[in-house]
């Protein structure tokens, strides 16, 4: 019988390229093992949720130039608590029970780190937001 943990990170993409040592700080070792392979693996849901907040703010988003749509970005994961949790949680969700307790011991630094990979996530695809009308003109 398989359990939830096992389950869970067996589910998760292989981040390649990161090493893992003894010098690294307890927080920067979750956010390696932990952090980045979630939000890679919830990377499709996080797109659908940015693109969901965009529709809900009568898209106005389209309008900017892209440097605004950018800051834009930052500005709602930054100062939006309803979207900076709903996005907290579809991660947090993730977490083994272990992986749980081991955040909730420093849920603040992790959380910042959390927010800072999905915006960097997000800006990274950030053509993904465009307004598909204009795409179907092309």
């Amino acid at each position: 019988m398989s359990t939830r943990q096992s389950n869970l990170t067996n589910i998760r993409p292989e981040i390649l390229g990161e090493t893992i040592n003894e010098n690294m700080s307890t927080d920067e070792r979750f956010q390696n093992l932990v952090l980045r392979p979630i939000i890679k693996l919830q990377n499709d849901l996080l797109v659908e949720v940015f693109k969901n907040y965009i529709r809900k703010h009568k898209s106005v988003f389209h309008e900017f130039t892209l440097e605004k749509r950018m800051a834009y970005i930052e500005n709602a994961i930054q100062r939006d608590m309803k979207l900076r949790n709903s996005m907290k949680g579809m991660i947090i969700g993730q977490f083994t029970v272990e992986e749980f307790l081991v955040y909730i011991e420093n849920s603040s630094a992790l959380n910042k780190r959390m927010m800072n990979f999905v915006k960097e996530r997000l800006l990274s695809q950030i053509q993904l937001f465009d307004n598909p009308e204009y795409l179907k003109a092309v």
